[in-house]
C-alpha cells in the first residue's frame, strides 16, 4: 500500500495481480503504520471493541489492532485502510494467515 498516492494492490510473484484501488488511511492523530508486516488474522465481519462495536466487514489483520476492511473511501480512519467492499472481498480472499504486507508513506 501507498499512503501518499492512496492506492493498495495485490502482487503474486512481484507482478501486480490486482489493482491499484483507492484507498483512505488513518487521521491526524491515528497514523497507519508504515513498514513490513504479515497478516496476523482474518474475520469476515469483525465488530470494533474499541468504536463503539463500528462494523469492520472483510478484515484482514496485518498489526495489532489494524486491519484493511470495506469503510469510506472519503473519511479518513483510526489506523486502518478503507477500500471499496469490492476491493476488500478481493483482498479477504486473496490474502491468507502469515502472507507479507508492505506499507509505504
Amino acid at each position: 500500500m501507498d499512503l501518499s498516492a492512496k492506492k493498495a494492490w495485490l502482487l503474486e510473484g512481484g507482478q501486480i495481480v490486482y489493482g491499484p484501488v483507492p484507498i483512505t488511511s488513518g487521521r491526524s492523530g491515528y497514523p497507519t503504520p508504515v513498514g513490513m508486516f504479515h497478516v496476523l488474522s482474518k474475520e469476515k465481519m469483525h465488530y470494533s471493541t474499541e468504536f463503539d462495536n463500528a462494523p469492520m466487514p472483510n478484515s484482514v489483520f496485518f498489526y495489532p489492532g489494524d486491519a484493511f476492511h470495506t469503510g469510506s473511501l472519503s473519511t479518513p480512519s483510526h489506523g486502518c485502510i478503507h477500500l471499496s467492499s469490492t476491493a476488500s472481498l478481493k483482498f479477504f480472499t486473496v490474502l491468507h494467515v502469515g502472507d507479507p504486507v508492505q506499507v509505504v508513506h
